[in-house]
Formats: C-alpha cells, structure tokens, sequence
C-alpha cells in the first residue's frame, strides 16, 4: 500500500475516535454531574453545568489552534498530531477521576487548549497524499470524523448502561491512546525541520494577516463557520420542532435523535463520493453547487409539515454538506503559502469551533424572534451569501486568470 493510503487509513481511525470521544458523553453528561461522586441535585444547576462544561472546551480551541498550526509549520504535522492524540487520551482518562464539576470543566478546557488532531491530521494528508487524489482524501478523511460525531453518542448512551459513567472515559482514553500509537508506527511524513527553520518565525498575528493577503482563504473560512453555525445553531431546538411536528411524546427521543443525525448519515457517505467527482470537475465548482444545494435544503425544513418530511429534507441536505468541507480543506490547502499549512488548517479549526459555540447561542435568541422554522430560513440566507462571496473570490478569479 502507498505511503499516503496508509496515513490516511490510520487517521481516519483516529478522526473516528477523537470525534467519538468528544461526543460521547453528550448522552450521560447530566446523569454524570447527579453520580455520587460529584453529587449535584438541583436541576436548573446540573442544566447549567452541563452546558457550561460541554462548551468549555470549544472555548479554548478556538484561542489555541493557531498556536499548534504556527508550531505544525516549524516542527512538523505528525509531532502535533501525536501531542494532541497522547494529550486529549491522559485528559480524558483524568475525567473518570472529577469529583466536581470544577474538575470537569477544567479538564474540558484543558483538553480544548491541547486539542488539534484534526487540523494536524488536515494538514498531514493534504501534505502526503498526490494533488490528483487530494479531494478523495480530504473526503474520506472528513467521514471518519463524521462517522465519530453521529456514533459517538449512541456508543456513549449504550456503554453508560452497560458499564457505568466513568468506564467510559477510561476506556476512551485508551483508545485516543492506542490509536496515538498506530500513528506514531505507521504514519510518516516528509518534513525538513531544518528548512523550516530558515524561514522566518512568524508570530501568530502577523501570520494570521499573512494569510489575509489572499481573499480566498477567508470565503473559505467563512464557509467553515457558517457550516458549523448554520448546522449545530439548529441542534439544541430539533427536540422541541420534532414535538411539534410529531404531536406525541411516544418515541419522542428516538425521533429526536434520528433526525438530528440524518445530515450526518447522508454526509458520511456523500463526503469520499463527492470529494473524488471534485478531482474531476474541480473543487470550486462541487463547492459551489454544495453552497445553494444546502441552502434550498433549509427552506422545506422550514416548511415541514411532518417528521417524515423533515427527516428527509436533513437527509438530502446531508448529502451536499457532504461536499463542503472537503472541497475546504482542498482549497485551503491550494491557495496556503507553501510552509503555513499548518496555520492555515488551524486558523479553519478555530473558525469550526467558532461557529460551535456561536451557533447555538444565536439559534435560541433567533428562535425566540422568529420561530424554530426562522432559524432554518436565516441559515438559508447565509449559505447563499457565503455562496455569492465564493464565486466571487474563488471561481471568477480563477476564470479572469485562466483567460489571461
């Protein structure tokens, strides 16, 4: 097996276990703060913690990414990868030892300070793999992470009844731990740190304007944002829509549930189909079409009149999300002065968990205004802007130069 296969193997399992790992207590979060080592009874304040805890660590992902990404740049993409793997597995497994909810929301930080796998692992592939397969990979790549988000919570939800809360985070910092180790055995990486260091050392701001230098990469954070933003804004309201539309509370969370990770199913299998057209057609343009696909997907989200027709909707939408953030991470890594991947790939993670922490917060004070359905139509607004500022930037650019 070529070299570039094989990383992008091992870090596909890696993208499914970090991802797994960060969601996986979602489903037992609040029974946890009720446990008997940490105690908590009053229910508006277990509410507020869980929320405060959950959030915590996007929090400080968001302010450090661009520090691991300067560091990627002059030590290398695998060293980053494995601090972070090694990291996020000794936080995780101190988390089964928290006896407050202190402790949890430290750790929650913590682990967001020292987080970076992905943006690491981003940066690595676009690095090995050839730029005639680079959409396929980002793709494939993107599922793992994906397939990680939609499974985590149900694995968590099974394993907290079968084996209790705190197991749960000894086990899954073994496996962060295990597959930290198959990374450092398998993957390899061409990186000159002596070259490297020739290069001027940049700081974090300066850098970050550097890139500015190129209208390009700020479509393409723009649309990491506004997918994150437009995406998980929603999430918090889908139980309250879903009893709307249903009209009973029999199977209320199963329905809940399943129509939260439609898209996510749907993009799961989408993103590798997508990401190998758009090495044939050019990732501009799989990204455009991506943009107003997911756009129009919004509105009869509005409009549903049934479960069935929401989850439908969240299914085809699934579909053209599938093509955004590959086309991304292709494009960001087209357009990144050689030697700033690794910046680039972290300044894209700090926009993600940007719109993760933003989206939800907005999405409420939205929905008070306009209704559950207004959310969807305001995100609806914003996938056709960002899709106008792309053609913009990216393919009428790319058409003045080509006839030039």
């Amino acid at each position: 097996m070529e070299q570039w296969k094989k990383n992008l193997a091992v870090l596909w399992i890696g993208q499914f276990l970090v991802m797994g790992g960060m969601t996986m207590i979602i489903p037992f979060m609040s029974l946890y703060l009720q446990s008997d080592r940490i105690g908590l009874t009053n229910q508006h304040e277990i509410a507020t913690w869980a929320g405060i805890i959950f959030a915590g660590n996007f929090v400080t992902a968001f302010l450090f990414q661009p520090l691991w990404g300067k560091l990627s740049d002059q030590y290398g993409r695998k060293m980053m990868l494995l601090r972070s793997g090694f990291g996020m597995a000794i936080v995780m497994i101190l988390m089964g030892f928290a006896t407050s909810p202190w402790h949890l929301l430290l750790l929650r930080m913590v682990n967001g300070t020292i987080s970076g796998f992905n943006p690491a692992a981003v940066s690595l592939i676009s690095a090995s793999t050839p730029k005639e397969r680079m959409g396929f990979a980002m793709g494939t790549l993107q599922s793992g992470g994906i397939a990680g988000t939609i499974l985590g919570p149900f694995i968590g939800g099974l394993l907290a009844d079968a084996i209790g809360y705190r197991p749960i985070f000894y086990l899954t910092g073994a496996l962060l731990f295990a597959a930290s180790l198959l990374a450092f055995f398998i993957v390899r990486e061409r990186f000159d740190r002596a070259q490297a260091a020739k290069g001027p050392n940049v700081s974090i701001i300066a850098g970050f304007r550097q890139l500015g230098r190129v209208p390009q990469l700020y479509s393409l954070f723009a649309v990491t944002f506004l997918l994150q933003f437009a995406m998980i804004g929603p999430m918090p309201l889908m139980p309250l829509y879903v009893q709307q539309l249903h009209g009973t509370s029999v199977n209320l969370a199963f329905w809940a549930g399943f129509v939260g990770s439609a898209a996510g199913l749907s993009n799961m299998v989408a993103a590798p189909m997508l990401g190998r057209l758009s090495d044939r057609i050019g990732q501009e343009r799989v990204l455009g079409i991506s943009l107003i696909g997911a756009a129009l997907m919004f509105i009869p989200q509005a409009m549903a009149g049934t479960v069935w027709q929401l989850l439908l909707f969240r299914l085809l939408q699934g579909i053209f999300l599938g093509g955004l953030i590959p086309s991304v991470n292709a494009l960001v890594r087209r357009f990144t002065p050689d030697g700033m991947e690794g910046r680039a790939f972290s300044f894209n993670s700090s926009m993600l968990a940007l719109g993760n922490m933003i989206g939800p917060i907005v999405g409420g004070l939205v929905s008070g205004w306009t209704g559950i359905g207004g959310v969807f139509l305001i995100s609806s607004g914003l996938f056709i802007l960002n899709a106008l500022w792309v053609r913009k930037t990216l393919v009428v650019k790319q058409t003045i130069k080509g006839a030039s």
